[in-house]
């Protein structure tokens, strides 16, 4: 996991051309007048989803992980709560991997939390188990864009 400012990409180039091409639509792209769907900026490799969802309460929590893409999660207006852990620490499936959706749903006891504000990305790699869209005080409607890139 990586938790900085969309300012601050150009240190992850060395990630990889996937990654930067990821950060080049954040930066190049007036993301808060966007209009919600997908968007594909390398087909199914690189692409990104925006989205307008309401945040919940921490127990309202789902842990998500993905096999096949590395997610760029950034905030573009409002503010969230991440979870996050490492992958062996989740020992109980929720909810079994599902191919199509790349998303299995997991259960774990060894966690941490980020709030997430307004400029603020997080990448999670398939080792990373999060859990997104979680009210830092309030519950809020937020505007994010997912980046998903393919590993």
């Amino acid at each position: 996991m990586i938790f900085d400012r969309l300012k601050n990409t150009s240190q992850y180039n060395v990630l990889g051309e996937k990654i930067k091409k990821g950060f080049d639509f954040l930066i190049n792209t007036d993301l808060k007048s966007l209009p919600i769907g997908k968007y594909e900026i390398e087909g199914n490799e690189i692409f990104a989803n925006v989205q307008t969802l309401k945040t919940k309460p921490k127990e309202d929590k789902k842990w998500e992980v993905h096999r096949k893409y590395i997610d760029i999660q950034y905030v573009i207006k409002g503010k969230e709560k991440m979870g996050f852990g490492i992958l062996e620490d989740f020992k109980n499936t929720i909810s079994p991997y599902d191919n199509e959706k790349d998303i299995e749903f997991l259960d774990g006891e060894k966690f941490n939390y980020i709030d997430v504000y307004e400029g603020d990305f997080v990448i999670f790699y398939p080792n990373d188990v999060h859990a997104p869209m979680l009210s830092v005080k309030n519950e809020e409607e937020i505007k994010k864009v997912i980046v998903k890139i393919a590993i």
